[in-house]
């Protein structure tokens, strides 16, 4: 048995017969782990600040979907298991509350140093278990970075408030405290940038807390927490489980867990919005979208176009705020043609390699289903410009690949507009007017973002107005916010009242305590009234 090596983390349990190793250590030094050192790793368990080789006889495959090598073997985690996870946060949550906002920061402050210190580490295992490509997987790691360096100034963001003498002697003051024990369940796509959307902002306004990475690419959940107690996390502050349907379940349905966040499909976002907030929880879940972007006849062409393919193609389009509509105002061919040409540049290969625009799509299923819902919308008479369903990237022809695929006369009721495709597929549609452009994206039922491109003032400020998206962007394709703002999706696109990060997600992570004191000498023998009190009788 290999001992975890990073720190805080070195206390380690196994049982059954699978190697066990520091993530970090792991992937510092092997490109493809099933074939450098033979029967790939257990994921462990994190509970109560022991890394645990999980005691269940269940175990999922960790595929890279570049080659369809095994990477490691994340474990169906046991009930008991569970139970110890959840028991492990709440015996931590007393002692973490007390402990001062200021060392909590100094925690985090730490922790970034120690994720730009392994970015290349967490990099490097994101784009082996995800596919992504290596330039895509620092941008995950770093913009979940900046939502880190957001909670290094919580003292500011928790702050309450306070008015003096709002009665004759009597002052009230209302302070933001913590909920208790808080969980996340995180989707495939972003597999360091979601956990880290999560339970910085968690832990530092005092929580504990316990993460359910994707089942798919748990990795970076693993070396993101080895960090954090090498940063100085207390043990039981974070904990980690595996697992798929079974934990989610116990997840929304444990009495001790407080508040639930969630990123991924709407099936299950809905799912664990209805569950666990039938069990008195908060949940903020972010589902699925179908971004839009408008096109006016006036934008800049070159600028758009870069715009265009890169937040259709990025990412292999695995993103929820991935551009996949473009409505043309006016005339579109020109606009087309010239689409079609720069997305035939795109280079698909291994994200490994240095040269990737595009790596390959998570799993077989999701590529099977993708390539079903491009022919759908040629059964339905949409027109196929590009197609990426058969691209072969030479020694990787098992992987997992799909190239830029172009479909234009695309309308509103066709399957492969409805349905979020979550591929690197582009969907173009045509509008005689800004009017009926703004008319088809709000008619769509999700509403994560939506853009517009224009060199009109008039045109940008009737857009932000009318448009029914939570985050909205101007000559810019994917307006996600910095965290000193909320990622706002809405509509379809969004189950819970407070958002992620900014102050909504301290919002999220905190409830309001209010309390009203008196310091005065009462005079003897006023007597006791019953009558309301009120500003002026006290």
């Amino acid at each position: 048995m290999l001992r975890f090596s990073v720190h805080r983390a070195r206390k380690s349990k196994a049982s059954g017969a699978g190697p066990f190793v520091s993530w970090s250590s792991w992937f510092s030094t092997a490109a493809v782990p099933s074939t450098r050192h033979g029967q790939p790793p257990r994921v462990p368990n994190l509970i109560g600040g022991t890394f645990v080789d999980s005691k269940s006889s269940s175990f999922i495959d960790v595929i890279n979907p570049a080659t369809q090598e095994v990477v490691s073997q994340v474990p169906l985690t046991t009930p008991e298991e569970f139970k110890a996870a959840v028991s492990a946060a709440k015996e931590a949550f007393p002692s973490w509350r007390n402990t001062p906002v200021t060392t909590r920061q100094r925690v985090m402050l730490k922790f970034q140093e120690l994720i730009r210190r392994d970015i290349d580490k967490l990099a490097m295992n994101i784009t082996m278990e995800q596919g992504k490509t290596l330039k895509d997987a620092h941008g995950d790691v770093f913009r979940g970075l900046e939502v880190v360096e957001h909670a290094c100034g919580m003292a500011t963001l928790q702050m309450g408030e306070y008015v003096p003498n709002v009665s004759s002697g009597i002052d009230t003051y209302s302070i933001r405290e913590p909920l208790g024990v808080c969980a996340g369940i995180c989707p495939f796509n972003f597999p360091a940038m979601i956990p880290l959307w999560m339970f910085p902002v968690a832990v530092t306004c005092g929580n504990t807390f316990v993460l359910k990475p994707s089942e798919k690419d748990p990795g970076a959940s693993v070396i993101l927490a080895e960090l954090a107690m090498e940063a100085g996390l207390p043990d039981g502050v974070l904990n980690i489980v595996h697992g798929t349907t079974d934990v989610v379940n116990s997840i929304c349905d444990d009495e001790e867990i407080r508040a639930v966040s969630f990123v991924g499909s709407n099936t299950a976002g809905m799912h664990i919005y209805a569950r666990a907030s039938s069990m008195g929880k908060r949940v903020q879940s972010n589902m699925g979208a179908k971004n839009h972007a408008i096109v006016l006849p006036d934008a800049s062409i070159d600028a758009t176009l870069n715009a265009l393919v890169a937040a259709g193609f990025g990412a292999a389009g695995q993103r929820c705020m991935a551009l996949s509509v473009v409505v043309f105002v006016g005339g579109s061919k020109s606009w087309e043609d010239k689409l079609v040409e720069r997305a035939k540049t795109l280079k698909v290969n291994n994200g490994m390699a240095p040269d990737a625009d595009l790596g390959p799509v998570i799993s077989k299923q999701a590529k099977e289903r993708i390539c079903k819902l491009i022919q759908s919308g040629i059964d339905d008479g949409a027109r196929l410009l590009l197609d990426g369903r058969n691209i072969t990237v030479p020694g990787y022809e098992q992987g997992n690949f799909v190239g830029p695929t172009i479909l234009t006369d695309v309308q509103s009721n066709m399957e492969c507009y409805k349905e979020e495709i979550f591929g690197p597929v582009l969907l173009c549609m045509r509008a005689d007017s800004f009017e009926e452009a703004l008319e088809i994206v709000n008619k769509n039922k999700y509403g994560n973002g939506a853009s517009l491109f224009t060199s009109s003032g008039v045109a940008a400020r009737k857009f932000q107005t009318e448009i029914e998206a939570g985050q909205v962007g101007i000559n810019v394709p994917i307006p996600v916010p910095l965290p000193f703002f909320s990622f706002t999706g809405s509509k379809a696109s969004f189950a819970g009242d407070l958002n992620f990060y900014g102050k909504a997600g301290v919002n999220f992570f905190t409830q309001i305590k209010t309390v009203t004191q008196q310091w005065k000498d009462l005079p003897g023998g006023s007597g006791v009234s019953l009558a309301m009190p009120t500003s002026q009788k006290s």
